[in-house]
């Protein structure tokens, strides 16, 4: 009989980024090992680093933006496998934050991210609706709705 899977806790932060437009930005990522999903800039917190530390952090890497994102009070964990296909236990907290600008800079994508995040676009909230591939997390369509209640002031 085989053992359970020892899983580490990954401790993560996501940050919905919406345009000034409300487009919300995702990345394509495409890895050898499994069908390609989008998802929202956002990654591990590095050691000793706070959630919203890491969503700053991570946000500036990913897209090249500086901003203080907002927390959503939202915490996804799941269990899964990471690109390096290890088991890991996430603990992933949300936060979203307004860009007027459109352009990223991927300059700071590590090797990673270089190979397997091929491409980035701005959808519409509709359009992330009926997407044709898989968006994580899969809630994304009521997060998004969370955010925009947050961002107007109708979300406690």
């Amino acid at each position: 009989m085989n053992a359970p899977v020892q899983r580490r806790i990954r401790r993560a932060a996501r940050v919905l980024l919406f345009g000034a437009d409300g487009r919300l930005l995702l990345f394509r990522y495409t890895p050898s090992w499994s069908k390609p999903f989008w998802t929202a800039p956002g990654g591990e917190c590095d050691p000793g680093e706070d959630f919203p530390a890491a969503a700053r952090r991570e946000l500036f890497e990913e897209t090249g933006f500086e901003a203080e994102p907002v927390a959503m009070d939202y915490v996804r964990e799941d269990e899964f496998e990471t690109l390096q296909r290890e088991p890991i236990r996430s603990l992933e907290h949300f936060f979203w934050a307004v860009t007027d600008r459109t352009e990223i800079n991927v300059s700071g994508h590590t090797e990673l991210e270089q190979s397997i995040m091929q491409g980035h676009r701005w959808f519409t909230p509709e359009e992330v609706a009926d997407w044709h591939e898989p968006i994580f997390p899969q809630n994304i369509v009521n997060l998004i709705r969370r955010a925009r209640a947050q961002r107007e002031g109708t979300l406690a």
